[in-house]
């Protein structure tokens, strides 16, 4: 039995189709705002700082403000958890079912206190608030006129990913990352409205900033195959501090509560006094790294300024995170993959073993990796990168160096970033049980335990429902008699308590051999 259709195209899916443009259109805007804020305060804090090396009296005033400041997010962050860091553990955590949160009191703090964090120069990333803003948009836009809880759930994904989209100008990537990284659901509702909010929101930031790539790194050198097997060394590299970064960012929190001399609201203070002398010597840094990443290849091509920088930008990176203020690591951890790439370049051009035309080459390369590994994300890697840079010349480069480095932080026992913080955000969490419904996809392989079984003839949890079976281009509705086939994804709506031991359970059956 196939579902009724209009013109080829289902009434429920020309519905969320609507839904989805106006969600992305509505979180492009509050994201391209966001984006606008924190580039211009950015820009102001740099000329201030310009000023004061020929007035340096003021310097003092600087300071007393940058104190009062502080205090000040970090009584909003501490009064107000779920603003806290980036926001995508949050988000995946309400598309699981395991959290939720209130879309507006979320939206105007995580704005406001993230433009003043990123903004005042901490090295703090812009694109994980950027996805907590556009769900909290997604959400409030869904909860006026969702009809179930797995509508209001895609209108938060797709908000996720139109905020994501609206950060780095690539509606691709944007949708790959939430549907890989954060929701892991593949079906065709949720893709479609993810994809359709991503491109309406970039299509707004484009009205704001442009066409212009956001990493506008310089690229006419093609990478030549004699020089493919540097890729290999500097994926091997890439993994080895890619896990390095997860294990410091994942244990901050335990090594921050250590320092018993200062209260939490008081964190914020250190970086925001550390950031001056930064300020001072080398504005360049400053922010995210979105404007370092592009200077990069333009910097003298000395050992000693690119293992400074990756000293500079992985010490206060982690400092600026642990304060707990809104800001993320995505763009962070692609300015580190970036210096990384330029010193490994660096490195080998001493050698006589690497051109020094091919730096920009290995900056682009090693963002991709350095991200892959940490997000432990490939796919959204490459195409990020991708789109960010503005051309696909460099596909088969990005690919190696993001699968070798990927590989090393496997072997490493590395788990994706993003969802180890939402594992330690919900152990501080009280413990309550969400009873609502969660939806889960799965696809069914060639023999697994489901490949032939008729429905009627599985034990399928309490509280699960097969709402709809999607085969080719079929959407057939199920009955107990329907027989399940390998390459059928199924919808399930699941209802009631242990929500993940029992999709773990269903995602055993539909991919675990029926002899095993």
């Amino acid at each position: 039995m196939k579902t009724t259709r209009i013109a080829g195209l289902s009434y429920s899916n020309l519905r969320q189709a609507g839904r989805a443009v106006l969600i992305g259109l509505a979180a492009g805007l509050v994201v391209s705002l966001f984006r606008w804020a924190i580039q211009n305060l950015l820009g102001v804090v740099i000329k201030a700082f310009a000023y004061f090396h020929g007035h340096p009296v003021w310097l003092l005033p600087w300071i007393g403000m940058s104190i009062f400041i502080a205090l000040l997010l970090g009584n909003l962050v501490q009064k107000n958890p779920d603003i806290k860091g980036s926001g995508i553990p949050q988000v995946e955590g309400q598309l699981t079912g395991q959290f939720d949160e209130e879309w507006w009191p979320v939206l105007w703090r995580k704005f406001f206190g993230g433009i003043i964090s990123i903004g005042s120069g901490l090295f703090l990333g812009r694109e994980g608030p950027s996805i907590q803003l556009g769900a909290a948009v997604g959400q409030g836009i869904a909860e006026k006129n969702a009809r179930t809880e797995i509508e209001r759930r895609v209108g938060i994904a797709s908000g996720a990913a139109a905020g994501l989209s609206a950060a780095f100008n690539a509606p691709i990537a944007s949708t790959m990352f939430i549907l890989e990284e954060v929701y892991h659901n593949f079906s065709p509702l949720v893709w479609l409205s993810v994809f359709i909010s991503s491109l309406s929101a970039n299509l707004v930031s484009m009205a704001f900033f442009g066409l212009e790539p956001d990493l506008n790194v310089p690229h006419e050198v093609l990478f030549p195959a004699s020089q493919y097997w540097h890729l290999i060394l500097l994926g091997i590299l890439l993994g080895l501090l890619g896990r390095l970064y997860q294990v410091v960012i994942l244990r901050l929190p335990k090594w921050m509560r250590q320092i018993k001399f200062l209260k939490p609201v008081c964190y914020p203070i250190i970086p925001f006094l550390l950031v001056i002398p930064i300020a001072w010597w080398w504005p360049v840094t400053l922010g995210g790294g979105n404007n370092l990443v592009v200077a990069l290849p333009k910097m003298p091509a000395e050992l000693k300024v690119m293992l400074g920088l990756l000293v500079l930008r992985f010490v206060f990176s982690m400092i600026s995170y642990a304060t707990e203020l809104p800001g993320g690591i995505f763009l962070p951890i692609l300015t580190l993959g970036g210096i990384i790439g330029a010193l490994y370049c660096v490195i080998m051009m001493h050698w006589g073993l690497i051109p020094a035309r091919y730096l920009p080459n290995y900056v682009i390369y090693a963002m991709a990796g350095y991200f892959a590994c940490i997000s432990k994300a490939p796919f959204t890697a490459i195409l990020l990168i991708t789109e960010m840079v503005g051309t696909m010349t460099h596909l088969m480069p990005l690919a190696i160096v993001s699968i070798v480095a990927w590989l090393v932080v496997d072997l490493m026992g590395g788990t994706p970033v993003y969802a180890a913080m939402f594992a330690n955000m919900m152990h501080k969490q009280p413990q309550k049980e969400l009873l609502g419904l969660t939806q889960m996809t799965t696809p069914i392989f060639v023999g697994s335990r489901l490949d032939g079984c008729l429905i009627k003839d599985f034990a399928w949890p309490v509280g699960a429902l097969i709402t709809c079976i999607y085969r080719g281009e079929n959407q057939l509705i199920p009955h107990g008699d329907t027989r399940l086939k390998a390459g059928d994804t199924l919808v399930i709506q699941l209802r009631g308590k242990n929500h993940i031991a029992n999709q773990a359970r269903i995602n055993l059956a539909a991919r675990q051999s029926a002899h095993d």
